[in-house]
């Protein structure tokens, strides 16, 4: 094996083997994925051998990366893999496990796509070995110190690889439209577990070396890895969840319908394909609710209610192991096939393992966010399901429009063809498209086919466009509705009416989504009224931290000063965008707010993810 070459060693790596020919890279527009430099009409990887060493002291993973290629082109003499900010000490390509040193370049750097890595193969050569280490500041890792974990003994690692973060990570074809298997030797200190989006093993003693193998192809952005103090509590004989040891029994509590929602899941859609399907709770400063990474759905703390009010984020993580993880989006342009799908798979799991009204709640509150949305975007495109990304960070392409516009076309095709009817197309959809890449355009072709085709009349091409290429949302959307909701209509307008206190409200036995829609839909109020409501329902003392983001934000919006110490601990605190953006925007909305929200990001950036602090930082300039 190779020594790693440090980056000084780069410059007789980059003179030595066979000279190489020189390529011209095409442009985004040009590429059949605008955000990968990857030639896959040359090559595509059917599986992955990664060797990493894990170095908590210096924040890096060292070691190497193992492509075995299918030569779709066998005249190819170039292998070109997407990367980001990695030192690469050798590379080898060959054959038949016979691997010899070969000529590489790493072109320029791209603030977005990073550096292509063009690799020179011999002929009929179908396998590479990629020697390499990350840079501290990898955007799809985040290395915590123990004072920034639940047990505060321990530095944790963790992964965040979607959209174009493997790269980060690993030298890859970093594509969707390439699915690979992989396999994996990590080497740890001993103290520590890894886990991967893999077959783990909770019962594998700490020796600090862990192997894992994954052997159904995925994309790129669904290879995993976390590192540190983990605990194992099983939730039934598929399921389970991997914490920090003071956190995972009230994980495993709040989680414990996850078996449940599995059975519901393949009786809608199909078998479940992929083993076993455990959680894995991360610290407050993972930058999502959740990521759908096969048989390891990572997961934010702030799901964690105490009422299981929030577990439709399981759902929807698990509603992804059909779409997404098993039919996935060719292109980042295509996501609404990944989380339109998963929204519409999410709300049937709830209402089928919760009810009709927590189904319900949960539509609303999504069709309120698109609305809130729609109204804010500027470019028309991006109100549509086909936007226009090249050119484009896919990070900054992702809106609520995808899920909640994605989500209500597929109500409205329920409603247009009947609930049996969609849930059975779907089912074949999920089934005859398995373990694929797809476009819009393939889902439209499969819909003419099984649909329109078999029941015309019901659903015009116009209807169809309108859904899917229209800025405006199709005059006939059924925006959805709940009688839960309008019980604390109620409520609120007595409250604000003056005719009933606040602290005499009827709120007993409200949801976590009956307070966030209580908290949203309230008017302009005084210092006086919000003290009102505090007193009488602490909300700036609430651990509910989705309770506590939508009570932040009202603050802002009334300029109530008393919050302001409130919201700076919030934002030191919870990492995960969805819940800390809304509080930035609303502080850049003024000049002496933007200068408060610079201050606030200056001194909380370090416990953020990397993923985090560029939308950070790209909000704030955009108010500036």
């Amino acid at each position: 094996m190779f020594r790693f070459l440090k980056p000084a060693a780069l410059s007789a790596a980059l003179l030595s083997g066979p000279a190489m020919s020189t390529i011209a890279l095409p442009d985004a527009a040009q590429r059949s994925d605008p955000h990968s430099y990857a030639n896959t009409q040359d090559f595509r990887t059917r599986d992955l051998a990664l060797d990493l060493d894990v170095d908590f002291e210096r924040r890096v993973l060292r070691g190497s990366a193992e492509l075995t290629l299918e030569r779709v082109n066998p005249k190819a003499d170039t292998l070109v893999l997407d990367t980001r900010d990695l030192d690469v000490g050798a590379v080898e390509a060959g054959r038949d496990g016979k691997l010899a040193k070969t000529t590489f370049k790493l072109a320029p750097r791209d603030p977005v796509l990073g550096s292509a890595l063009v690799i020179h193969m011999p002929k009929g050569a179908d396998r590479v070995r990629v020697h390499y280490a990350t840079q501290p500041q990898a955007s799809g890792l985040q290395w915590l110190t123990p004072a920034q974990t639940a047990g505060q003994k321990h530095p944790l690692l963790f992964s965040q690889s979607q959209a174009i973060h493997a790269r980060s990570w690993i030298p890859l074809q970093d594509t969707p439209q390439v699915r690979q298997t992989y396999s994996a030797h990590i080497t740890t200190p001993k103290n520590l577990r890894a886990v991967m989006s893999a077959d783990n093993d909770p019962q594998a003693p700490l020796s600090g070396e862990y192997r894992f193998k994954m052997p159904q192809r995925i994309p790129s952005y669904l290879i995993a890895l976390a590192v540190g103090d983990l605990a194992f509590r099983a939730t039934g004989p598929r399921t389970g969840v991997y914490a920090d040891p003071g956190v995972v029994d009230a994980a495993a509590r709040e989680f414990e319908d996850t078996e449940k929602m599995l059975e519901r899941c393949e009786a809608l859609y199909g078998p479940y394909r992929w083993g076993r399907y455990d959680l894995l709770i991360l610290p407050p400063s993972f930058p999502y609710g959740g990521m759908e990474n096969p048989r390891l759905t990572f997961a934010s703390p702030t799901v964690i209610a105490g009422d299981k009010s929030l577990v439709s984020l399981v759902a929807h993580e698990m509603a992804h192991s059909w779409s997404g993880n098993l039919v996935t989006n060719a292109t980042w342009a295509d996501i609404w096939l990944n989380e339109g799908f998963t929204e519409h798979a999410t709300f049937r799991i709830v209402e089928e393992v919760y009810g009709r009204d927590a189904a319900q709640q949960e539509r609303v509150l999504s069709a309120r966010r698109l609305q809130a949305e729609l109204a804010e975007i500027a470019r028309d495109d991006d109100k549509t399901l086909t936007p226009d990304l090249v050119g484009r960070d896919p990070d900054d392409g992702l809106s609520g429009v995808p899920y909640a516009r994605g989500s209500l076309f597929l109500d409205y095709l329920e409603a247009q063809f009947s609930r049996p009817v969609l849930d059975g197309f779907l089912n074949g959809w999920f089934n005859s498209h398995a373990f694929q890449s797809v476009r819009t355009a393939d889902f439209v072709a499969y819909l003419h086919e099984q649909l329109m085709a078999q029941k015309p009349g019901v659903l015009s091409e116009a209807e169809l466009d309108a859904w899917l290429h229209q800025p405006a949302m199709p005059a006939d959307t059924v925006w959805p509705k709940s009688d839960a909701f309008d019980r604390v209509d109620v409520q609120r307008q007595a409250w604000l009416a003056g005719k009933t206190p606040a602290a005499a409200l009827d709120t007993k036995g409200w949801t976590t989504h009956q307070w966030q829609y209580f908290i949203d839909t309230l008017p302009a109020l005084s210092a006086a009224q919000l003290d009102e409501l505090d007193a009488a329902f602490g909300f700036s003392k609430t651990r509910n931290q989705i309770i506590a983001s939508h009570w932040w934000k009202q603050c802002l919006a009334n300029h109530y000063a008393k919050a302001d110490a409130g919201v700076e601990q919030y934002l030191g605190e919870v990492g995960r965008m969805l819940l800390i953006m809304p509080l930035y925007r609303e502080m850049a909305k003024t000049p002496d707010g933007l200068a408060r929200a610079k201050t606030v990001y200056a001194k909380w950036k370090n416990r953020y993810h990397p993923i985090a602090q560029d939308a950070i930082e790209k909000a704030l300039a955009r108010a500036a």
